[in-house]
């Protein structure tokens, strides 16, 4: 049966009616009472009582009428009043004029309309505007109590049959987390068959994988091939300033979801709520603990024949509470991975089927290119490469603005409005081929794609490696080429002017080489005193815990880890100066042909550094 809902834009129009019309009533009001007040005299002339009795004495006056204390003047030759005036409280002959004087005096009764209306007007008004007040602030009341009665309320949003259904294969890609997730699909369609087996289907899955990787794509997917409500809410949304309001809203939505059973409720960034307890400031009764706690508790109260399934989506699931992922609970975990090529492959082909292309599009050279790119990435590749040859005004997507918009993403867009000094332009040139050569000459590192001295993003030029192929591990030779290649550019300036010409264009490489080397020996064991030895800090980057938590090793060990990143990072520029002396030559040709140039592809880059060789002593020794 279906209901008919109220229509509230008629009721506000009724109420803004009704409040339109009782000011304009106290308008009115005010506005009778002032004119029955002075219409009566509004257009006589005011004279003095001396003059009016002055001439009534000689007889130009034919009228004088008395109304109270007012007086209005009639003059010979005329048929109304023209002249007004005032007496004293007493008889208009006690004034000076004489009984036989040739004028009539009438008195008329004194009108109290006037005096009435303003009566009226300054009794009822001030009652009106009191009564208007109240009502205002009952109104307001009224609005407050429903604001306060749904402040609890879940802000999830339903996505029903209405809504457009998206399916496992309207998305490229990730068939292991489809295959995982089929089993839910199939218990939302077929709860019988399990339950007759005994089997019991889990309560919550997390996906867990990197940003972009389509994690809420895949829980709005398990919802359409099951054909069942979506309830979807941020981790963010429970969260209030006030204690209690986080909680009520969690039971606001789990019982929403019981009621349109079988259903999904899927939690975005559930990080946001799910951390570990304690690891806050306000211990176990701050409010994001509290919804933590009601959630856990709804999650271990489902009944057993409730279809009812929590999905939740973080990239960061290590800093979630071990109450959250035992079974019964989040027993289940997806991992949701970067694309593989051909995953990405098919994700380009997703995002492109909309967008004319010409004959020169590669979608498999991109996909090549693309390694650890997410499909956020794509579809953004994508986007801008529709963007660019529009503003191109083409018809057609060509593989120069795929290619640029590429790039774009990668490295940031150029900058060429950037004025560079010839000095600056030879330095930028000298650091970005000495990360070159030596990325070119080690044997581990990746191949160099494409070097430029075109600011590009927060750059003054970029030295661009790209894999050849997709790498799940990293061994320890291919660290030490990639802190060797990041160290290139300040040995080349080194080389070039000496240690007294070194500038601040190597920052950010120094920064990324120490954080890599700390990497290597704090989280990868790869330290050669502290081999096999990890030292993971725990805290979830909270400041709070960094605090108050000790570190898992002592002083000792940690000015062991500072001489094994200041030992990597030493040799790296060690072996990045050898390499650089040994191809000095190469060095200069490669600067040169960027200093005209100014962008080089691999392939011009491969044919100048042809004849470079590795020296001994940069190779690696195991």
């Amino acid at each position: 049966m279906a209901v008919k809902m109220p229509n509230k834009n008629g009721k506000n129009k009724i109420s803004q009616f009704m409040r339109l019309g009782l000011f304009w009533a106290i308008v009115v009001l005010i506005g009778l009472a002032v004119y029955a007040s002075t219409a009566q005299h509004a257009n006589l002339k005011e004279v003095a009582l001396s003059d009016v009795v002055s001439r009534a004495n000689k007889g130009d006056i034919k009228l004088i009428q008395v109304q109270g204390n007012d007086l209005t003047v009639t003059v010979k030759d005329q048929d109304k009043p023209t002249e007004k005036s005032i007496k004293e409280n007493s008889s208009i002959y006690e004034q000076g004029l004489k009984k036989d004087a040739p004028v009539e005096v009438k008195v008329v009764p004194q009108s109290r309309t006037g005096e009435v209306m303003w009566n009226v007007a300054i009794t009822f008004v001030p009652v009106i505007l009191i009564i208007g007040f109240f009502v205002f602030m009952m109104r307001q009341s009224q609005g407050q109590n429903n604001q306060a009665m749904g402040f609890g309320k879940s802000k999830a949003r339903l996505y029903g049959e209405d809504k457009k259904k998206v399916n496992f294969d309207d998305i490229a890609g990730n068939d292991n987390a489809k295959q995982d997730l089929q089993e839910v699909v199939d218990f939302l369609k077929n709860p019988k068959k399990y339950r007759e087996l005994g089997a019991k289907i889990p309560r919550g899955v997390l996906l867990v994988g990197h940003p972009g990787t389509g994690k809420t794509m895949l829980a709005r997917a398990v919802a359409g091939e099951a054909g069942v409500p979506f309830f979807s809410i941020s981790g963010s949304e429970f969260v209030e300033m006030f204690v209690g309001v986080g909680a009520s809203r969690v039971r606001d939505l789990f019982t929403k979801a019981k009621k349109n059973a079988p259903c999904i409720i899927f939690i975005d960034e559930i990080d946001a709520v799910g951390r570990k307890r304690g690891s806050g400031m306000g211990g176990g009764h701050d409010e994001r603990e509290q919804t933590l706690n009601q959630i856990l508790v709804e999650m271990d109260g489902f009944d057993g024949d409730t279809n009812v399934i929590v999905l939740a989506a973080t990239n960061r699931a290590d800093v979630l509470d071990p109450a959250l992922l035992r079974p019964g609970r989040f027993d289940r975990r997806v991992n949701i991975m970067l694309p593989e090529r051909k995953d990405r492959e098919a994700i380009l082909k997703v995002h492109f089927k909309n967008k004319p292309t010409d004959d020169t599009v590669n979608l498999d050279a991109l996909a090549a290119k693309t390694a650890g790119s997410s499909g956020a990435d794509l579809a953004n590749i994508a986007n801008e490469s529709a963007i660019i040859a529009a503003r191109r005004n083409k018809k057609k997507i060509t593989n120069e603005e795929l290619t640029e918009a590429f790039e774009r993403v990668a490295i940031g867009p150029e900058r060429k409005a950037k004025v560079m000094s010839d000095k600056e332009k030879e330095l930028t040139a000298y650091h970005e081929a000495g990360h070159a050569i030596v990325g070119h000459v080690l044997p581990d590192s990746d191949p160099v794609h494409k070097v430029t001295i075109i600011p590009r993003g927060g750059t003054g030029g970029v030295t661009w490696f790209l894999p050849p192929e997709d790498k799940s591990y990293t061994n320890v030779y291919e660290f030490k080429d990639i802190l060797a290649r990041a160290m290139g550019g300040r040995v080349a300036e080194q080389i070039l002017y000496g240690d007294d010409g070194i500038t601040t264009g190597a920052g950010s490489d120094l920064r990324n080489a120490t954080q890599i080397a700390r990497d290597m020996v704090i989280e990868q064991g790869m330290g050669k005193a502290l081999r096999d030895q990890v030292f993971h800090e725990d805290n979830g980057g909270l400041m709070f815990d960094k605090m108050t938590r000790e570190r898992p090793y002592s002083d000792e060990t940690a000015k062991q880890i500072d001489q094994e990143v200041a030992a990597l990072i030493n040799e790296a520029k060690a072996r990045a100066m050898t390499v650089l002396k040994a191809n000095r030559s190469h060095l200069d040709k490669l600067a040169a042909a960027l200093l005209k140039d100014e962008t080089l592809e691999e392939e011009a880059v491969v044919d100048i550094l042809k004849g470079t060789k590795l020296p001994k002593e940069a190779k690696l020794h195991a």
